[in-house]
Order: C-alpha cells, then structure tokens, then sequence
C-alpha cells in the first residue's frame, strides 16, 4: 500500500505542478456551469427532480471527457520525456504504479466533481432539493469517473503519444456508450451482452433519478478493474522487451 501511495503522491505532484491538470478542472468546471444554465436551468417552471437529472445528464459527459483528458499523460509522456526508465528501475510493482496513476487521477477528479456541488445548492434555492438524490447522483458520477480513468490509463499504457492515447481512449468509452443501440440490432444472447455493456444507458439512469442499483456499481467496478489488470500486463508486456 505504501508504494501505491508513494506513486499517486508523485503523479498528484505532476498535476499541481504543470498547467494541464488546472485548465483541464476549469474547462470542466465552466463547461459544467454554461450546460447547468442553458439546459437545466430555464425560465420554465420544473421539478427540481427533473432539474437534477439533467444536471447529472450533463456531468456524465464531462466527468468523461475529463478522465480521458487527465489519463492521456499517464504512460505516454513518461515515454515521451524519457522519466518511464525511473518508473522501471523504481522499486514498484507493476500493480502499484498503475494504482498509484489511477488514484491520482480519481483524486484530481474528486476536486472537480465535488467543485459542482453548488449547482444543485442552486437548485435548493428555488426548490425542493433530495438529498438522496443527490448522493446517488454524485456517486454515479465518481463510478463512471472511476471506469472511464481506468480506460484512458489503459489507453495511455499501450499509446506511443498523449494524442493517441487520448484519441483511443475517446473511442473505447464512444464504443461502451453505443453499444445499446448495436444491442437494438442484434439477436440474444448477444443483445443482451451489449445492452449490459452499454456505459450511460443501462446503468447509469438509475442514479440520475435516485436510484443506487447494485448490478449497476459491480458493473462500474468490474470495468474499472478489467482496464486496470490490462494496463498492469501491457506494463508487464514492455518490461520485458
């Protein structure tokens, strides 16, 4: 445990000490805020249920985006700069850096999911504001946070530069949220195989509306460890080339 801790301490410094993890947390924040505005808040009177759940419809989009954008570095630049030699000589396991890069990053994107928090305090102004589904909400978000990380570190461990990874890492979560409209055309079992894989529209309505469904957290978890044991043996893969 505590070589994991000491791997995400230096990527956490990696981010406070460079630009890209603040544009990356105030593009975000910004984008979450003129989408709360022109989309959840309007001069129509609503629920402030229905306000919510679109809030949390529009933060699943960004929370995506900026796990992609916050992993793209994680393998790819230590390459580019040539620091990935100090992770292989470093006394770590393969496990232990790959967590110590993902729980960076989670830390990084905690900041910026709970840097929302006053959107739906906004709603509680003018409204009747669940607390539940808040919770549920917020949870969801950190799930899908969790998963979409784990992908773009994947990405970044098998990319040569930030630009592919972030590029191949865009595609899979692309792939993982059409896979329910490919489920539509296709025939059990494998109908149902893609309608489960699908990222947003299975499992994540549920916490929009204020509902925690187990089978939608072991998904998300399941996700986040599958892309995680990959990166390890791509890791692995390199060492030994």
């Amino acid at each position: 445990m505590t070589g994991v801790l000491v791997a995400a301490r230096r990527d956490v410094s990696a981010y406070l000490n460079s630009m890209w993890g603040y544009v990356i947390v105030a593009a975000v924040l910004l984008l979450d805020g003129i989408l709360f505005n022109a989309f959840a808040l309007t001069d129509t009177p609503r629920y402030s249920a229905d306000v919510l759940r679109d809030f949390f419809y529009f933060s699943f989009g960004t929370t995506a985006i900026a796990s992609i954008l916050l992993t793209m570095r994680s393998f790819a630049e230590e390459r580019q700069t040539g620091t990935m030699v100090l992770l292989d000589a470093a006394p770590l396991s393969d496990v232990q850096i790959v967590l110590g890069k993902f729980l960076a990053a989670m830390a990084v994107l905690a900041v910026l999911t709970l840097g929302t928090a006053y959107m739906p305090a906004l709603v509680g102004v003018n409204g009747k504001v669940s607390f539940g589904q808040v919770f549920a909400g917020y949870l969801g978000l950190l799930l899908v946070g969790a998963a979409c990380t784990a992908v773009g570190i994947f990405a970044s461990s098998v990319a040569r530069n930030q630009v592919f990874a972030a590029v191949l890492g865009a595609a899979i979560v692309v792939f993982l949220l059409t896979t329910w409209m490919l489920s539509r055309v296709s025939d059990p079992p494998l109908k149902e195989i893609l309608a489960y894989m699908s990222l947003f529209d299975k499992h994540f309505r549920g916490f929009m509306n204020g509902r925690i469904e187990v089978q939608s957290v072991v998904y998300y978890g399941t996700l986040s460890y599958v892309f995680l044991m990959l990166s390890t043996r791509v890791l692995a893969l390199r060492r030994w080339r």
